[in-house]
C-alpha cells in the first residue's frame, strides 16, 4: 500500500524557487480574490478594487508543473482548487482561489501554486491510499459473507432479485451485498451457484409439499363425502336420500343434519344470536345519542374465550359437558367496538362454544351463556 509523508506548513514555505529566467515562455492567467481590505489596497494603488482579480504571467518551462492547461487549450496557474494542512483531517481541498489582504505579487502567486501543486500530489496520495483501504476493507467483508454463506445451509440469498448462475444478492447486518460470478475472486465467486442451487431447491420442496397438502385435502375431502353419505343413508330424510342417491344433495345440508343431531340433546337449549347493533344503540341512548344511525359495517367484533364466569354462567357451561361429554365447551366473550367512536363503553355479550367432533367433521353450536331454554 501506497504511503503518505506528513507535509508540515514549514516545509511548505521552504520549497525552493528556481530562477525565473528560462529560454522558453508561457503565457497562464493567474486567477485569486481580494478581500475588502485588499479591495481598498488596490484602489490605491491604481487598482480596479474588484473582488476577482485576473493576471497575465510568464511563466518559464522549468515552473511548467505549476501551471494546469484545460481541454479549450487555457492554461493557468495552479491556484484553484486550494489544498491546506487542516489538523487532524490531513489534507483538504478548497473549490476557491485564494483571498489576500494585499495585491500579491508575483512571487507570492508562485509560491502559492508550488505550495498547491505539492500539496495537490500529496491530497492524491492520501485519497489513493484511503481508496485502497476501503477496497481492501471491501473485500475482506465480502469474503467474510461468502464463507459463512457458504458453510452455513440454512442462509439463502434474497428472492427478488431471484439468484442466477452468475448473480444474486446476500442480505446482511450492514446492508446488502452483490455478488457476481465472474467480478468477484473466490469464495465471492462461487455464493451465486450455491444461492441458486439452494433457491431451486427450496422451490421443489415447496411445490412438494404444496402437491402433499393438496393431496392430503384431496383425500379428506372424499372421506367427507363418504362419510356424509353413509350418514344420509342411515339418519337422513327419505328426501335427502332420494337427493343424495341422485349426487345432487348439497354436502353442507349432510353437514348440517349432521350437526342437528349431533346437538339433539340440548335442542332445548336456546341459540346464541349476534345482538351487536342493538348493543352499540342502547350504549348510544344511556349517553343521551338516541336516534344516531348504527350499521353494522361500523361495528367490530373481537371474541375470545372468557377468563371469569358468573355463577349463571358456569352452571350452563356444565350442563352442557355434562350432557355433551365427548364436546369442547368453552365461554366465550365477544367485545363490540364502535369505529366512529372506540371510546364508546358497549356491553360485552357472552355465549357457549360447544364444538364436537364426527368423523371428519368439527359441527360447533353457540348457546345463549344465560340458563334459558327455548319457547315450546
Amino acid at each position: 500500500m501506497d504511503t503518505v509523508t506528513v507535509i508540515s506548513e514549514r516545509r511548505l514555505e521552504a520549497v525552493p524557487t528556481a530562477p525565473v529566467s528560462s529560454a522558453k515562455t508561457l503565457t497562464v492567467t493567474a486567477t485569486y480574490l481580494l478581500s475588502e481590505d485588499g479591495r481598498k489596497a488596490s484602489l490605491l494603488d491604481g487598482g480596479d478594487g474588484k473582488a476577482l482579480q485576473q493576471l497575465s504571467l510568464e511563466v518559464p518551462a522549468n515552473r511548467l508543473h505549476l501551471v494546469s492547461v484545460d481541454a479549450q487549450g487555457v492554461a493557468r496557474l495552479k491556484l484553484r482548487p486550494r489544498y491546506q494542512l487542516d489538523g487532524d483531517r490531513g489534507i483538504v481541498r478548497i473549490d476557491a482561489a485564494p483571498t489576500y489582504d494585499a495585491p500579491p505579487d508575483v512571487e507570492e502567486l508562485f509560491r502559492e501554486a508550488a505550495r498547491n501543486h505539492q500539496l495537490e500530489r500529496a491530497y492524491g496520495a492520501e485519497r489513493q491510499a484511503a481508496r485502497i483501504k476501503r477496497r481492501e476493507g471491501d473485500q475482506e467483508r465480502r469474503t467474510a459473507v461468502a464463507r459463512a454463506f457458504l458453510s452455513d445451509p440454512s442462509k439463502r440469498a434474497v428472492t427478488y432479485p431471484a439468484p442466477s448462475a452468475q448473480r444474486c444478492v446476500v442480505e446482511t447486518d450492514q446492508g446488502r451485498i452483490f455478488f457476481d460470478a465472474k467480478a468477484d475472486v473466490s469464495p465471492a465467486r462461487d455464493v451465486p451457484a450455491e444461492a441458486l442451487r439452494r433457491f431451486q431447491a427450496d422451490l421443489r420442496g415447496r411445490r412438494e409439499q404444496n402437491l402433499k397438502v393438496r393431496a392430503d385435502q384431496l383425500a379428506l375431502h372424499e372421506e367427507k363425502k363418504q362419510f356424509a353419505a353413509e350418514w344420509i343413508a342411515v339418519h337422513g330424510t327419505s328426501d335427502q336420500q332420494a337427493r343424495q342417491a341422485a349426487g345432487v344433495l348439497p354436502i353442507e345440508e349432510a353437514i348440517e343434519a349432521i350437526a342437528e343431531h349431533a346437538f339433539s340433546v340440548v335442542s332445548d337449549r336456546r341459540r346464541y344470536l349476534p345482538d351487536a347493533v342493538s348493543r352499540v344503540r342502547a350504549a348510544l341512548d344511556s349517553r343521551g345519542e338516541r336516534g344516531t344511525t348504527v350499521s353494522p359495517s361500523d361495528i367490530s367484533i373481537n371474541g375470545s374465550n372468557a377468563e371469569t364466569m358468573t355463577a349463571a354462567q358456569w352452571t350452563v357451561v356444565n350442563e352442557l359437558r355434562t350432557l355433551l361429554p365427548d364436546a369442547t365447551v368453552a365461554l366465550r366473550i365477544h367485545k363490540i367496538s364502535w369505529k366512529r367512536d372506540p371510546s364508546l363503553a358497549i356491553t360485552p355479550a357472552f355465549g357457549v362454544l360447544v364444538s364436537q367432533r364426527i368423523g371428519p367433521f368439527t359441527v360447533r353450536r353457540e348457546f345463549e351463556a344465560n340458563d334459558h331454554r327455548a319457547a315450546k
